[in-house]
């Protein structure tokens, strides 16, 4: 028994000890074990560990395609069509909250409500408060019309951003 054991080491010996002065060296993001290689790269020797590594796989190249460049599918024109749905709706009630403030800024003389009747800091402030959300609704109908200018033209249809609201 004695001399298998003997024998089983004899054989297992050098394959052991070959395995353990096999040496892996780290040169910055790859590994080697080739002594020529890691001393030429001045790599370090990893030690005391395994090392495990992965190779990437690399991701397809992209379609290389210009800023400002549409994909011209059926798709892309349903997406054009939902958004100048959607901006026209936008643009129709901009205009009807534009018309209720002008109707209640009355010219810059609104009517005077309760309060305002016996403190006219309350109704100046009230003017000066109409008169802004005019501004910015005003703003918001030209954002919205600038929007509708960038997207294509729909074949057959008639534009309100062209009809000068």
């Amino acid at each position: 028994m004695k001399s298998v054991f003997l024998l089983f080491l004899m054989l297992i010996g050098p394959a052991g000890a070959q395995a353990a002065d096999e040496r892996i060296y780290r040169c910055g993001n790859e590994y080697t074990n080739t002594v020529s290689d890691a001393q030429s790269k001045n790599c370090k020797l990893i030690s005391g560990s395994n090392v495990t590594v992965i190779q990437a796989v690399k991701p397809p190249p992209a379609k290389a395609s210009t800023p400002g460049q549409r994909a011209d599918t059926a798709d892309q024109r349903a997406k054009d069509s939902d958004a100048r749905l959607i901006l026209e709706a936008e643009l129709k009630k901009a205009d009807a909250k534009q018309a209720e403030l002008q109707k209640e800024y009355n010219s810059g003389e609104p009517e005077r409500t309760g309060p305002e009747t016996r403190n006219n800091q309350k109704y100046i402030d009230r003017v000066a408060e109409l008169k802004a959300a005019m501004g910015r609704n005003e703003a918001d109908i030209a954002g919205i019309k600038r929007e509708l200018s960038r997207l294509p033209a729909q074949p057959g249809s008639s534009s309100s951003a062209s009809s000068g609201k």
